[in-house]
């Protein structure tokens, strides 16, 4: 029972910390949530930040499923470049504005469709050790190859 006799989370009277009604909130595609954050000196402390909320990664997840890229055998690797480059990179310049760390998930996501497109396509690709000295040999011969390739080039644990 709180000080007042009220025990509702959030009511003044009741003494807890952090037991608001409203913790986070989406805004545009944000939200907005205490995170952690660094001050001028490195030092590590709680701050009330935007980043790339739930719905917008599950939107963005569902388009680049849908793009079913490992079924575009056909194309080449400048051809799946030029088509996803404007995309991705209009994600990355607005959801990545703030928090970008919250985005590497669908970018290594993204880098795992297309480690899959190069297994589908080059059957000498098929075992995972060769498939990923390929991929690392790509990434070194073509760093800009791919928008989010400047944050990320891992690949997602399978």
């Amino acid at each position: 029972m709180g000080a007042g006799g009220c025990d509702a989370p959030g009511h003044p009277t009741n003494g807890r910390r952090g037991s608001y009604e409203h913790e986070s909130f989406t805004f545009l595609g944000f939200t907005f949530r205490a995170r952690s954050a660094l001050n001028k000196h490195g030092v590590v402390f709680p701050s009330f930040l935007p980043a790339v909320s739930r719905e917008a990664l599950k939107a963005m997840g569902q388009r680049v499923r849908g793009w079913r890229v490992h079924l575009k055998v056909s194309s080449d690797l400048a051809d799946l470049a030029r088509w996803m480059n404007p995309i991705v990179r209009g994600w990355m310049q607005y959801y990545g504005r703030f928090y970008r760390t919250e985005l590497y998930p669908i970018l290594l996501r993204i880098n795992t469709y297309l480690m899959r497109w190069a297994r589908s396509k080059y059957r000498r690709l098929h075992g995972f050790k060769k498939a990923k000295a390929w991929w690392d040999a790509v990434c070194e011969r073509y760093p800009r190859g791919f928008a989010h390739w400047q944050w990320t080039r891992g690949l997602m644990p399978t």
